[in-house]
């Protein structure tokens, strides 16, 4: 950790200093590890076991990341429609519509009329009585 003193004002240099004094107490109260790891040995023999039957071989316990899922991508679908002009240009119904059937259809044909016949039904929106107002005559 890189701390530049030179940019600290006095507030943080001072915040700095008891931070760190505190840390200081703390690990000169600290007993060092080896003794504590003597001490937890001798308490392991003392009741049968040994630190390896303890503990094993576990590693560091770390905290494990979640794998984000994996995007599926959507099946290839069959054509439901062909331009006759090009046979390449061909549309499955799905996502918006290509370039080469929307002009088409602003000249006046409709969709169905690139139907491939026997393959495809018309991939059509419905329409909905959702959101549509009636007229109810009482009586």
């Amino acid at each position: 950790m890189n701390i530049d003193i030179d940019r600290l004002n006095l507030r943080e240099l001072t915040a700095l200093l008891t931070a760190a004094e505190k840390r200081q107490q703390f690990l000169s109260k600290r007993r060092p590890a080896a003794s504590v790891r003597k001490q937890a040995v001798a308490l392991a023999a003392r009741h049968g076991y040994t630190i390896e039957e303890l503990f094993g071989d576990q590693p560091d316990v770390q905290p494990t990341r979640r794998k984000r899922g994996s995007r599926r991508k959507p099946a290839k679908v069959a054509p439901k429609y062909r331009d006759p002009d090009n046979e390449l240009n061909t549309w499955s119904g799905r996502g918006s519509m290509p370039r080469w059937l929307a002009k088409k259809i602003r000249f006046g044909q409709h969709a169905t009329d690139f139907l491939i016949p026997g393959i495809a039904k018309p991939t059509a929106r419905t329409a909905s009585s959702i959101g549509k107002r009636t007229l109810v005559k009482p009586g």
